[in-house]
């Protein structure tokens, strides 16, 4: 039960409850789904209105506000590195935005060896290395092969996350790939792409679409992880470059353009 008080995140995807999937417990794959911001009015109306189940309630007092601010990117990222069992793995990330940043955390988490992660923004890429990853790509001067080497790997990695949206950060990590490697599709395209396919059947290589969080179990994964890991709490917490009052939102949104620096939150306190 919600309370007036209580410190809460909101499941943003709205889903009807009827169709196939939402009957048999599959909701993140609702059919008839509507997303808050999108197909509803989001966090910039005079009141966000969800239903209650989508209510995540933070009853643990290590959640501060800007990281109960940053849940659905945090669950994007959740959802994306638990797709596959990642004990032991050598796992490649393409894109060092906040999503890709709160990945390389999960992935240590959930036991991967090693972890490259690529972008051409150095200032990400300092985050990624602050995040604990192993080795962190400008992809403008060094290859994935070559990072292959410098991490003394002598195959290609088992598994990927893409979260860049960028065809050619796709198609160098489906080259990069182990045989029967995994890939994690969080990215949105911004233009086709073209894909080896003969290299993704000829290699055994499985991709998988990831869209949003897995309602709930994602969610519980999220509050578990950041109670009882600090090192992984401190790590997301530091995803979090900027918070700017409300009323400084223009400056937010030109931070956030820039692409430079990871996740801006505004604090609507007394506005």
């Amino acid at each position: 039960m919600v309370k007036v008080g209580d410190r809460v995140s909101g499941e943003g995807h709205i889903v009807c409850g009827m169709c196939r999937n939402c009957r048999a417990g599959r909701r993140q794959m609702c059919i008839n789904v509507v997303s808050v911001g999108v197909q509803r009015d989001g966090a910039f109306a005079e009141y966000v209105v969800i239903p209650e189940a989508n209510v995540w309630v933070h009853h643990d007092s290590l959640i501060t506000p800007e990281l109960g601010a940053v849940f659905d990117p945090f669950g994007n990222a959740v959802h994306t590195a638990l797709s596959f069992p990642l004990v032991g793995e050598d796992v490649l990330i393409t894109g060092a935005g906040p999503i890709g940043l709160m990945a390389i955390s999960v992935a240590r988490h959930a036991g991967a060896r090693k972890i490259a992660i690529t972008d051409v923004s150095e200032r990400r890429l300092e985050l990624a290395r602050q995040m604990g990853a192993d080795l962190a790509v400008d992809v403008s001067t060094m290859s994935v092969r070559d990072a292959q080497s410098e991490l003394g790997m002598l195959e290609g990695f088992d598994v990927g996350f893409e979260m860049s949206g960028r065809p050619a950060a796709l198609a160098g990590m489906i080259e990069n790939m182990n045989h029967g490697g995994r890939i994690a599709m969080l990215g949105l395209p911004s233009e086709p792409a073209e894909i080896d396919w003969t290299k993704i059947v000829t290699h055994m290589l499985t991709l998988k679409g990831i869209y949003g969080r897995e309602m709930f179990e994602t969610w519980y994964a999220m509050s578990a992880m950041l109670s009882s890991n600090p090192v992984l709490r401190r790590n997301v917490a530091s995803v979090v470059t900027d918070v700017l009052p409300a009323s400084r939102w223009e400056e937010g949104f030109a931070v956030a353009r820039s692409g430079s620096g990871g996740k801006v939150v505004l604090d609507w306190t007394g506005v």
